[in-house]
């Protein structure tokens, strides 16, 4: 086995990892809400040490070498972004970090309802009387976990998340306060799934919500561009280490390996 063909196409791999992460931070550049991926690398140990083989079966220069480089788990950044004026009466904005929107949506994968949470507050009514997400019209939650029945009429959110029509409240918005972030998944369509014990989500009694605000993405599109690029360098740096050692192992076989007669 050639060891540097494996370790450089283990930095193909991980960096082609790195370059799908941060493309899609750029993509979403001008996404409400969204909040941008770190993709992690981690050293891997040598064969010797990830199996435990111990001293009889390592080899001091490959030991030293390493075993190559992993993708990690992705990091989410919740940090807060700048809120965006809209003048649109059903947008709402949150300014904590750990701060979302409780909504319905269909687990990924299944045909189950579950909670989820999302920090985009682009808000409608749906054909039914429902307010709901603009994106995806997710049903969006009171703080009872049940939807938000509208009436006819126009609809207006007030600092303290509660829907006014014709000056009455006929519901207020959830805003759930997650304990810990770590424990969150994305699930496309800006949500996030929580990934732990239910009491990780605590309702908030005063929530304070920016009416005729929208949050905008997390994302740097400049700093997100930079780091495409660089995991683009790598992959190729990487993937012409694979043609160097592809041509060592041709030499070594057709030129140093004939056996003149």
């Amino acid at each position: 086995m050639n060891y540097g063909l494996y370790l450089s196409a283990s930095g193909v791999l991980t960096n082609l990892h790195r370059q799908d992460v941060y493309a899609n931070n750029l993509a979403n550049a001008q996404t409400v809400g969204f909040k941008p991926e770190f993709a992690i690398i981690s050293q891997r140990d040598p064969e010797s040490v990830e199996e435990g083989l111990g001293f009889d079966a390592s080899h001091d220069l490959l030991d030293r070498i390493g075993g190559g480089v992993l993708a990690g788990l992705q990091s989410i950044d919740f940090s807060p972004a700048n809120l965006e004026h809209t003048g649109n009466p059903l947008d709402a904005a949150l300014e904590q970090r750990n701060q979302f929107f409780a909504v319905l949506a269909d687990a990924p994968g299944s045909d189950q309802v579950g909670i989820h949470l999302t920090r985009d507050g682009r808000f409608s009514r749906n054909t039914e009387g429902f307010l709901v997400t603009v994106a995806g019209g997710h049903l969006v939650l009171g703080p009872d976990d049940e939807p938000i029945q509208l009436q006819s009429g126009p609809v207006a959110i007030d600092p303290g998340g509660q829907v006014r029509q014709a000056g009455e409240v006929v519901g207020r918005i959830q805003v759930a306060e997650m304990s810990d972030t770590n424990a969150m998944q994305k699930r496309g369509q800006n949500l996030f799934a929580i990934d732990g014990p239910a009491n990780l989500r605590s309702v908030l009694e005063n929530p304070s919500v920016k009416s005729g605000f929208v949050e905008a993405s997390g994302t740097d599109p400049i700093k997100a561009l930079m780091k495409m690029i660089d995991a683009t360098k790598s992959v190729t740096s990487n993937a012409s280490l694979i043609r160097y050692h592809d041509r060592l192992m041709d030499q070594a076989v057709n030129t140093l390996g004939r056996v003149v007669a």
